[in-house]
Formats: structure tokens, sequence, C-alpha cells
């Protein structure tokens, strides 16, 4: 009746508190109780059990938090923010962060800092120390700090800019001249975007501090580019992610963006005191990933997604969904619940799943007939 798993974890919790026969026994029979009762009946509506039992303390008893993250006191987003823009399946989040797990050989603190000055961004607006315009000579004037990375700014904005300009170095000034007439609105574009070139670090990156996590030092970053950390030497492939669901997909695929919108979704209800069963998660994480692509809890995705046109026009956008099935003849087959419920007719689901079979008299009759037939 249950599981292996439960078995085998029933069979070392007995190993470890060397529990008698008649202890194991009565741990099988408690544990059994609680498995059944936690099990849902064949017709039971779980769909609307878990949208209930997220979205009412999702809703009514989550805050709208936000969260200074150490030292550095970046502002990181918790509470109902956050859990609209997992269930929103938002592709922009707010704070995008990593956790970073470093391999054994790396595990160290000093490591741990000198990856994460490694890998925070330096633009170009980092290492100025002043960026100003010429007008007369239509020209961009770069002074940086450090002498020292003057010839690799200039190699980064040579890239950027091809041969569109001519770029002559004196000391630590950085002289760009156009080599073209234009107007001095499109200067002032050329010199913010030579400002945001990142010359050293991992773009994206723009924080990073280091934490120990009991055994484990830890880098968690705000800003994130999974792709380019899990390229690096000294970070562990396998433990490291990040929170942002569409990045995950992209770079490792839907069962790890599924576990992220679960662990997420978890953790922040976690934070906020609230006791949500996770399998209601599980179940919402798979609605949202099924299809092999992430699809958001909303009119343009799960619920704007279902076969019926009533339940579709009763969720949102009414008037148009109506209109789009009339125009395309589409037909509501009543195989849900909402349709059935909003026309007056018994919902498929609890004893509305199934159809009786009485038998009449005149069925009795007949069967009582062919008993006597046969005893003659």
């Amino acid at each position: 009746m249950l599981p292996k798993k439960i078995l085998d974890e029933i069979e070392s919790v007995s190993k470890e508190l060397k529990l008698d026969g008649k202890k194991k026994e009565k741990l099988i029979e408690e544990v059994k109780r609680v498995y059944l009762n936690s099990r849902f009946e064949p017709g039971e509506a779980i769909g609307i059990l878990a949208a209930q039992s997220i979205s009412e303390p999702a809703t009514q008893l989550t805050m709208r938090t936000y969260h200074l993250a150490g030292a550095a006191g970046i502002k990181v987003t918790f509470g109902l923010p956050r859990l609209v823009e997992i269930f929103d399946a938002k592709r922009n989040i707010e704070t995008p962060m990593m956790t970073i797990y470093l391999k054994k050989e790396y595990n160290t603190k000093e490591d741990a800092e000198k990856l994460a000055f490694k890998i925070v961004e330096k633009r170009v607006l980092d290492l100025a120390k002043s960026i100003s315009i010429d007008i007369g000579e239509k020209s961009i004037i770069l002074e940086l700090d450090d002498i020292r990375k003057v010839w690799k700014v200039e190699r980064v904005i040579s890239d950027f800019l091809s041969k569109k300009v001519e770029i002559k170095v004196r000391d630590n000034l950085i002289v760009i001249r156009l080599k073209e007439e234009i107007e001095f609105y499109e200067l002032q574009k050329m010199k913010e975007e030579i400002g945001n070139l990142v010359i050293e670090g991992i773009d994206g990156v723009r924080a990073a501090i280091v934490r120990k996590e009991g055994e484990n030092w830890i880098v968690q970053t705000v800003g994130s580019n999974l792709r380019e950390v899990l390229k690096l030497a000294e970070v562990d492939e396998f433990k490291t992610i990040s929170n942002d669901i569409y990045e995950v997909y992209e770079v490792l695929g839907i069962e790890a963006a599924r576990n992220v919108i679960i662990k997420e979704a978890y953790k922040t209800m976690q934070e906020q005191g609230l006791d949500v069963d996770i399998r209601y998660l599980l179940l919402l994480a798979d609605v949202m990933t099924w299809s092999g692509e992430i699809s958001s809890i909303g009119r343009y995705g799960v619920a704007g997604a279902k076969a019926s046109v009533l339940s579709r026009a009763a969720f949102e956008e009414t008037i148009k969904h109506l209109i789009r099935a009339s125009i395309k003849n589409e037909i509501d087959e009543f195989k849900g619940l909402f349709e059935n419920v909003m026309v007056g007719q018994p919902a498929p689901v609890g004893t509305g799943m199934f159809e009786l079979l009485i038998r009449g008299e005149e069925d009795e009759y007949r069967r009582d007939n062919k008993k006597s037939n046969k005893g003659e």
C-alpha cells in the first residue's frame, strides 16, 4: 500500500532509532494513516483546491515586501511582488539573482571572495574619472582612473564602434573622434553606449556577496548570467542556480525551470510564514510547464488556453472570446467544471463524474423469468 520510497525511509528511521518490532509496526500504521488521509479521492476537484490553497494566502496574507541584501543594501523583491513575478512568468524580473556554489577544491573564503570580485561587471563608467563631449571637434574624451586599464578599454571601444571612429590614446586619456558628421543627440547617445560597455567581469552581474551556508562558501549575486557563470572552473555546475525562470529554461531546460518555480514559490511563502502544502505548488508548476514551454497563470497563459469557450469567457475579456469562438465555429463540449456550473448542469467532479444505472421493475421481472426458465 505504501510506496517503496516511504518504506525505505521507515526502514532507515527504524535502524537509526533502533526500534523493535512492535514500535516499527506502530510507526508503519501511523505513516499509513497519514498517507491515506493525504490522498485525494477519484473525482475530487484538486485544481480548485490548489487554486484556493495558494491564492488565498498569497493575496490576503502576503505583504508587499522588499529586503535589503547584506551590507550592500541592495533591494531584493520578496512577498506578493515576487509571487506575481513567478505565477505571471515574467521575463524581466525586478531583482534577478544567482546562488553560486563552489567546487570542493575552491570551497574557501578567499576563493569565494576572489570569484565574487572577478564576476562583478565593471563598465567604462566604473573605471572612468570623467566622460565629456567636445562639440567643436565632434569627439568624446574619456579620462580613466587607472592608466593600466587604458589599452583594455580602448580595445573594447574599438571593437564596439568598429570603423566609424578614430581612437587616439594619450596617457590616461582616450579621445574618440567620429569620421562622419552626426547630430549632437546622436553623439550624446554614443557617449551613453560607451559608458555602459562592460570591460571586466560578467555582463549582468551587478553585485556579489560572499556568505557561509553550513560547510559551503556561497557567492550570492544581484543580477544574473547563468550561462557564463557555469563556464567558470571554480563553479559547481550541479548546485549553482538562478531565480530567473526563463534564464534557467533557456540554459538548463524545462524540468529545471519547473523546479525553480516550485522552489521560489515555496521559499517566498515560507518567508511570509504561510504553511502551504507543497503538492499544490507541484501541481501548479506542472500545469505551467507541461507543454514544454513556460505558461503564465492568466489570460495569455493557462486560463486563456482552455478548450472550453465559456470557461475562457468567464475568466476575462468575455466579449472577445465569444466573438472569436463564433467566427471560428467552436463547440463547447462541457467537459470542465466552470462551463457546467454556468449553465446549471452537474459538474463532472465528485459524484458528477459517474452515471448511475437503475434496475427497474420490468428488469427484475425479466430476470426472475430467466431464473425460472433455467430451473425448468
